[in-house]
């Protein structure tokens, strides 16, 4: 596992484009004045041992050079040991809603936007419960098996689009199926799966399922994003609409959020309901739930000892300032004698 312990030195990155742009300006300042005193043909006459690849080897090194000891100063560790360490928490699995009603703009800035956004913000309130991810559309299939890796679970949520399941539609019968496989047994874990989607379905035999988590000890949240009102849904192209998904019949076809779905799938497991318009009633209300739910000690395995990796950068970021020094501007004369591109011949001719 790689940490980056000051991230902050990244924006020293921002140097590289400026080094370039920096050595354009010159060149074209260069030619500009040039043009005042002499022909490009004398002043190659007067400077004929002056190189034209060697400046922007140059200028090559020195971004080299910004960005291993920019990475120096980031200080990337590995780590080297692991150990198992005990917890207190909960096993908690996201199903998320990835069909394409969920791109319907009733809530800004549609709705799977808003789970995701919806999730970021519960994972970052948590601290040491175990979570899993599942994506589901037409299907289910796992996105993030149980973890204590909350940044591998957002870099995972931030990727979830629409084009994930090949299958649409909204099988939420086979997102609760899938869950009940993401608990461990012989973990006596209180085990939570909050649901985030609009409620539309069409996998049906939502009761018997939902019944069957619950005699399984977990307790389904259900989180409802949309509107009653409901909305089209847009068909884009380079972020901008072209037009809305329609029906057979060619009439426009409006989303809109089936809460009563997603109260029948809370109640057959003492789970809640939860509405996702607003963000911070959302976390709030989840963060109660949670407080109430007692934790259960488990084991799991971390990193415990990282090795720092910056004196690598640091060297790699000194040879390179080093070469630019032995870098002249002139011509190299064994590679003059080589006569790569014919450049002699060319001159006698």
């Amino acid at each position: 596992m790689v940490v980056l312990e000051e991230k902050i030195f990244f924006w020293l990155l921002l140097a590289i484009p400026v080094v370039l742009l920096l050595y354009f300006l010159n060149i074209l300042w260069k030619r500009r004045t040039q043009k005042k005193f002499a022909t490009a043909v004398s002043l190659e006459r007067l400077s004929p041992n002056k190189s034209k690849f060697k400046p922007v080897l140059k200028v090559i090194l020195w971004s080299l050079a910004i960005a291993f000891l920019t990475m120096a100063m980031v200080n990337p560790k590995i780590g080297s040991k692991m150990e198992t360490v005990k917890r207190e928490g909960i096993d908690i699995v996201f199903a998320i809603d990835v069909s394409k009603s969920m791109l319907a703009e009733d809530i800004a800035p549609n709705r799977l936007e808003k789970s995701k956004q919806l999730v970021t913000q519960i994972i970052n309130n948590l601290t040491s419960d175990r979570i899993g991810i599942i994506a589901y559309a037409g299907s289910a299939f796992p996105q993030l098996p149980i973890t204590t890796d909350y940044g591998s679970a957002k870099l995972f949520l931030q990727a979830m689009n629409t084009d994930m399941v090949s299958s649409q539609g909204t099988a939420i019968n086979e997102a609760i199926e899938l869950a009940q496989t993401y608990y461990n047994d012989e973990s006596e874990t209180n085990r939570v799966l909050f649901l985030i989607s609009d409620g539309e379905d069409h996998g049906g035999d939502i009761a018997d399922i939902a019944e069957q988590a619950a005699e399984k000890g977990i307790r389904i949240f259900t989180i409802g994003v949309g509107t009653a009102k409901g909305g089209p849904i847009p068909i884009k192209r380079n972020n901008v609409i072209q037009s809305y998904k329609k029906d057979r019949n060619g009439e426009t076809v409006i989303t809109r959020l089936d809460e009563a779905t997603l109260k029948q799938i809370s109640d057959e497991t003492n789970g809640e309901y939860i509405d996702g318009t607003n963000t911070k009633e959302v976390i709030d209300k989840v963060n109660d739930i949670l407080a109430n739910i007692e934790k259960t000690e488990f084991e799991s395995k971390q990193f415990a000892d990282y090795k720092d990796q910056f004196q690598w950068f640091l060297g790699f970021g000194i040879l390179f300032i080093v070469l630019d020094v032995f870098v002249l501007e002139r011509k190299t004369a064994w590679i003059t004698r080589l006569n790569l591109f014919n450049e002699k011949k060319e001159d006698e001719m």
